[in-house]
């Protein structure tokens, strides 16, 4: 075998085991991929409490640990408006006295929850906007911004929603 055959044999065996080692860390990113099933609206004096069901699949051969969750919705005006979270106890208050709202499907997604790897999991956040129901009908899009505990932001869009 001559130099330039043996430098290129190790030339290839380098390069794949660099592409060996890249391609193996892709999975240990947390990630969460998903859309946003339903949204409820609930009128609360000058306010508006929303139910946002959601799926998502945790991308990463690692479980993704909540940090924090925030829903935002975008108004016909390019306004960002934030949600004031409700609590797991408040969600199911609310669900068990106002009935136009509906039942409670899935469990709400809170702080230190795991999402197990490589899963595909249901949940629902909910949150109280300052706005009157009319405004959340005619909003632009609403978000969920869920961060993992190392940081990791993974953000859920609603593709189109109601009106």
């Amino acid at each position: 075998m001559n130099r330039v055959t043996a430098f290129l044999l190790g030339l290839a065996i380098v390069g794949g085991g660099i592409f060996a080692v890249f391609y193996n860390n892709l999975r240990s990113h947390p990630e969460l991929k998903g859309s946003i099933l339903k949204v409820r609206t609930l009128a609360d004096g000058d306010g508006t409490i929303v139910f946002a069901d959601f799926r998502v699949t945790n991308t990463a051969a690692i479980p993704f640990v909540v940090a924090s969750v925030q829903m935002t919705m975008e108004t016909p005006d390019d306004e960002v408006a934030k949600a004031v979270p409700l609590s797991k106890s408040e969600v199911e208050q609310i669900a068990k006295t106002y009935k136009l709202i509906g039942p409670k499907y899935n469990d709400v997604l809170g702080v230190k929850d795991p999402i197990p790897p490589v899963e595909i999991v249901d949940r629902m956040v909910a949150g109280r906007f300052n706005f009157p129901p009319r405004f959340l009908t005619s909003r632009k899009t609403l978000r969920l911004r869920i961060e993992e505990v190392d940081g990791v932001v993974s953000e859920i869009i609603e593709t189109s929603p109601a009106k």
